[in-house]
């Protein structure tokens, strides 16, 4: 059974449980507010997916939504348009994703400490462009991409349902996207391959990036305000913990981005649901920490059951072929 088909079954024993526990939780508008605060989380999954498919990991993409929301606030207080905004805010996403690509691989630091800077670099920015205090959107129309509908639809889900189709036809089904899935499974091996290594790294984290930059257009849409703080919670960990949940190895070259949406649908159905059940906030990052933990002590686990089972068939054929081998003479 694939992966992505297990986790959908236990979003919908999660679902059921949570429905039985509180009749709120079926209500129309509750199912609104949860697909809604989920798209966010859904499109950092979706970029956090590309990157760790190549191994690598992007801690920073909490603080772009709070840089990107602002600096897209900022540029529409300056007079530019509400599509403008979002083109600048989508410009800023792409701008930190090459920075984490080129320090990963021209300063061959490892991923973890660059996007963990890049964190705090981020997350300080909007503090000191606006003295810490929110920035408040005047232009009517930028609200179409947090409050918006198509056909009763809330365009938050329809773009990032469209994100998540664009992004996973890539991976399938282009050289790019093959040569993604390559460099995680054996980094040396693709670039004897001639794949280039550097392009590969640095897509990954622009799209990451990109997908963050959404992120923060959804959020400074809804409220129609860049807050400097926006994303600081636990955004980047429930990224993580949707893909890894979702069938994306932590070791790079596993992984759909149909797995790391149900991923994120988990995740926002298991927050949404404690939150109508009245459960503490206090204990959500808990639950959360519990979820990345099996998903990683499971993948962890299949790993090395991977290894286990090419070394046994390795000393099976290698057993073989000595007993084939004639008996030599004397």
């Amino acid at each position: 059974m694939p992966q992505e088909l297990g986790v959908f079954v236990v979003v919908i024993l999660v679902a059921a449980v949570m429905g039985i526990l509180s009749p709120e939780f079926r209500t129309a508008s509750n199912l609104s507010v949860l697909l809604l605060n989920g798209s966010v989380v859904t499109f950092l999954a979706i970029g956090q997916a590309c990157v760790l498919l190549t191994g690598g990991i992007d801690l920073s993409v909490g603080s772009n939504i709070a840089l990107t929301g602002v600096i897209a606030a900022i540029a529409m207080h300056a007079g530019a348009p509400w599509w403008a905004g979002a083109l600048v805010a989508i410009v800023v996403g792409i701008a930190v994703g090459v920075f984490n690509g080129v320090m990963v691989h021209y300063g061959k630091l490892p991923p973890f400490i660059v996007t963990f800077a890049t964190f705090g670099i981020s997350a300080s920015i909007p503090n000191i462009l606006t003295q810490a205090k929110s920035v408040t959107i005047t232009e009517p129309l930028f609200a179409v991409f947090g409050r918006g509908k198509i056909f009763s639809v809330p365009v938050p889900i329809i773009m990032v349902i469209i994100a998540a189709l664009i992004i996973s036809y890539f991976l399938r089904h282009t050289a790019t996207g093959l040569h993604i899935y390559a460099v995680g499974g054996n980094r040396e091996t693709a670039r004897l391959a001639g794949i280039n290594i550097a392009k590969t790294t640095i897509l990954v984290y622009v799209i990451s990036g990109v997908c963050a930059a959404f992120g923060g257009i959804i959020t400074a849409s809804r409220l129609m305000v860049g807050y400097p703080t926006a994303g600081s919670g636990t955004e980047q960990f429930y990224s993580i913990a949707s893909a890894v949940v979702g069938g994306v190895s932590l070791f790079g070259g596993v992984g759909t981005i149909l797995g790391a949406f149900i991923g994120a649908l988990l995740i926002a159905t298991v927050s949404n649901g404690m939150n109508v059940i009245g459960v503490d906030s206090y204990w959500q990052p808990l639950v959360i920490g519990v979820i990345i933990l099996g998903g990683v002590l499971l993948d962890t686990n299949k790993a090395g059951l991977s290894t286990l089972t090419s070394r046994l068939k390795l000393g099976k054929e290698s057993s073989k072929a000595d007993t084939s081998q004639p008996t030599p003479s004397h």
